[in-house]
């Protein structure tokens, strides 16, 4: 018999509650001929940064680029090194390797899912120049913590905003607190377009304008190259989506919160799984809903890839970010962690499963996911 699947996400859906705005707007710049750069991007970058609270948005071709770009115009390349999370995407620490410099990696809370603030004072050295909080799965790291961290040892914040837009810490959205905010327009983030897309936030003009120098190859004026740079445009057409779904992403965000404490309700009685942290008021955007599987179901992972299993037998496919925390990825092994070494983020790589959760979920689709799980666990 088959069975109706309920997705990680439903992008579709999405594009139904949009679809004669979105349709409009493409069709007019097919017809336009302006497919990079010009109005469409300015005004966007405008909307954004108004949205954010800062004076300047300059959009780029990813979150990726967007780390990268903010580092580069921090000036911080080779010998430097940038302390940042290990329970994350790659694109985190791989920007602070493009840029020539070297990630350090300090443990998680288990709670909140972020970077833990009380253990970055000891990775901190003389070769440490900035630190990047990643604020996880939609909700703030501690920012106020941070802050007081960083100007206490003179170090900039790039804040990684990929899977929080719209997210707040005691009321400052995200990507307005530290010197350079990042985004991601990747479909599946709360702002999403529909391809790659980024950009970065700051209050300060000098360090937008190197941004805009280094996006465009390096040049100021066409065909005159100051420095390397790189290519990193945000197309007209991704622009123009996104300047729609900015009017919209407070509803869905409120949507995804809705969503966020039904599940709490639903799934509170499951014994052993332990549910995300609420941050207090509309903080929280819940890119993902994670949960953390009883410890003594998935001491060996293989086990939570059986539930996996169960649970899309029964039309429900989970997720899971991130299997394996960066510090014992392959491609950091010359960094010589050790496993063992950051053991908060070692457990939750074991006992993370994100739940599906996009602001069209329905309240029948949440009570298939909480009857699937119990099922599976109970």
């Amino acid at each position: 018999m088959r069975v109706n699947k309920i997705p990680p996400v439903d992008l579709a859906r999405q594009y139904q509650t949009i679809q004669p705005a979105v349709d409009a707007a493409v069709l007019d710049i097919l017809r336009s001929g302006l497919y990079i750069g010009g109005p469409i991007v300015q005004a966007f970058e405008q909307q954004f940064a108004d949205y954010i609270g800062v004076s300047d948005c300059v959009a780029c071709n990813s979150g990726t680029d967007a780390l990268y770009l903010a580092l580069r115009a921090l000036g911080i390349g080779k010998g430097d090194e940038v302390i940042t999370t290990p329970f994350t995407f790659i694109a985190t620490a791989e920007a602070v390797n493009l840029a020539g410099a070297t990630p350090v990696f300090v443990d998680i809370d288990l709670k909140t899912f972020n970077i833990d603030v009380e253990q970055i004072a000891g990775a901190i050295t003389e070769k440490t120049k900035a630190i990047i909080p990643v604020h996880l799965f939609g909700q703030s790291a501690n920012m106020s913590k941070l802050v007081a961290l960083a100007e206490s040892h003179n170090l900039l914040i790039v804040e990684d905003c990929a899977q929080a837009t719209g997210a707040k810490w005691q009321d400052k959205p995200v990507g307005s607190i530290g010197h350079i905010g990042c985004f991601s327009f990747f479909p599946t983030k709360n702002l999403g377009g529909c391809g790659d897309g980024g950009a970065v936030t700051t209050n300060d003009p000098a360090i937008a304008a190197s941004v805009r120098v280094l996006k465009e190859h390096g040049s100021k004026v066409r065909y005159y190259h100051d420095e390397v740079g790189i290519n990193s445009r945000l197309d007209a057409i991704q622009a123009a989506l996104l300047s729609i779904k900015l009017s919209y992403l407070d509803q869905w965000n409120q949507q995804r919160q809705k969503i966020a404490e039904r599940y709490h309700q639903l799934l509170q009685s499951i014994p052993g799984v332990i549910l995300p942290a609420k941050a207090p008021g509309d903080h929280h955007v819940w890119n993902q809903f994670t949960i953390c599987l009883p410890d003594e179901v998935v001491r060996d992972q293989a086990l939570r890839d059986i539930v996996r299993e169960k649970l899309q037998a029964l039309g429900v496919i989970s997720m899971v970010y991130y299997p394996i925390p960066l510090h014992l990825q392959p491609v950091y092994q010359h960094l010589r962690y050790q496993k063992g070494q950051l053991p908060i983020a070692e457990k939750a790589a074991r006992m993370v499963l994100s739940l599906p959760m996009f602001p069209d979920l329905s309240e029948a689709e949440q009570g298939k996911v909480a009857y699937a799980l119990k099922d599976c666990l109970v």
